[in-house]
């Protein structure tokens, strides 16, 4: 039963994981839009997500875990931190200094992925209060 608990919450963990990630890697490209020669990154975050759940979790992929001293507990793992698997974005127009940042393009990706962080934690609270229901006396 833990198993298919911690199954069942594992996916949403690691979305929301990655979708931190990708806030930060979008957050400093728009910081970093009038710097010479910066080169704006982003990751594919379906190639990452599917990646991440492939490999069962953090754990496996070097992440941090913690110990586990008896069967019944949940495994405590955090995210391998996905900045070696970064891309390089390709620019529509490219500036004379080098820089490769579309501030439009980033302010919509910030938007967007701060929308669908949103809705995952939304989702996951909606799954944690069902759970809570379920176990719970009537």
């Amino acid at each position: 039963m833990i198993d298919q608990l911690e199954a069942s919450l594992n996916f949403s963990q690691q979305a929301l994981s990655l979708r931190h990630e990708r806030q930060k890697v979008l957050a400093s490209n728009i910081a970093n839009a009038d710097t010479p020669g910066y080169k704006a990154r982003d990751m594919d975050f379906g190639a990452e997500l599917a990646k991440a759940t492939r490999q069962g979790g953090a754990g496996a992929g070097g992440g941090l875990s913690l110990a586990r001293t008896d069967g019944g507990h949940l495994a405590g793992q955090g995210m391998p931190s996905p900045r070696g698997e970064l891309l390089y974005r390709v620019p529509d127009q490219p500036s004379l200094d080098g820089n490769t940042v579309d501030m439009d393009r980033e302010r919509t990706a910030f938007a967007d992925n701060s929308v669908r962080y949103q809705a995952s934690l939304t989702l996951l609270n909606s799954r944690i209060q069902g759970l809570k229901k379920a176990m719970q006396p009537e």
